[in-house]
């Protein structure tokens, strides 16, 4: 998937850091650290940034990260990602897609199980795309990512967990284990959100 916008402009204040460091705006440690361990594969160091800001309603995942970034850059002035990912079940029309953190907030894991009970079409897909912004002009580049698989029939996850959101429920092509049952290293060989990070970081360092 190609990045979009790719001509901008950076600010004298920005350069020094690109190329070696940008900040990943989210306040889930989690995924942080997911991101961390696979820039630094890339020797790009990533800040995290606590930035509580607009999201705007939309069914696309790139035009609501897109808006995202650039609500972020104006308040940091800061070189930095963003990103918005969704749950998409096919049997559910692409339901909760976008809106998978409030799905995941209100019903939950057992809620989603409830609504694909004995349901054979279990087919779903994580996608993810990655927004990075580094100036005033608006202009930001998108990077997209997605992984195929299924919905398992009950939450799985190993004691102790650190994983989030519907997790412990996806079960990715290639493999037998939920997300949630995963290792960080071994999620990042399957997730969407690692394919789009990896395409991000391929263009950064360019």
């Amino acid at each position: 998937m190609q990045s979009e916008n790719k001509t901008h402009k950076i600010s004298k204040m920005d350069f020094k850091l690109k190329g070696k460091m940008v900040f990943f705006v989210t306040g889930n440690i989690h995924k942080f650290n997911e991101v961390r361990l696979l820039l630094s594969e890339h020797n790009i160091v990533a800040g995290m940034l606590k930035i509580k800001g607009m999201e705007l309603q939309s069914d696309n995942l790139t035009e609501i990260a897109t808006a995202s970034a650039i609500d972020a850059f104006k308040r940091c002035h800061l070189p930095l990602i963003v990103e918005d990912a969704g749950l998409f079940v096919e049997v559910l029309s692409g339901f909760p897609g976008p809106y998978s953190a409030y799905t995941y907030k209100t019903l939950g894991n057992t809620g989603l199980l409830k609504l694909l009970e004995n349901v054979k079409n279990r087919k779903a897909a994580f996608k993810s795309t990655i927004a990075y912004c580094d100036n005033n002009a608006g202009k930001v580049c998108c990077f997209e990512g997605q992984s195929i698989g299924e919905i398992s029939t009950r939450e799985e996850k190993k004691s102790g967990d650190s994983a989030f959101g519907f997790d412990p429920v996806f079960i990715p092509k290639g493999d037998k284990k939920t997300f949630a049952q995963m290792s960080i290293a071994e999620k990042n060989g399957f997730s969407h959100r690692a394919m789009a990070i990896h395409k991000f970081a391929k263009w950064y360092k360019t």
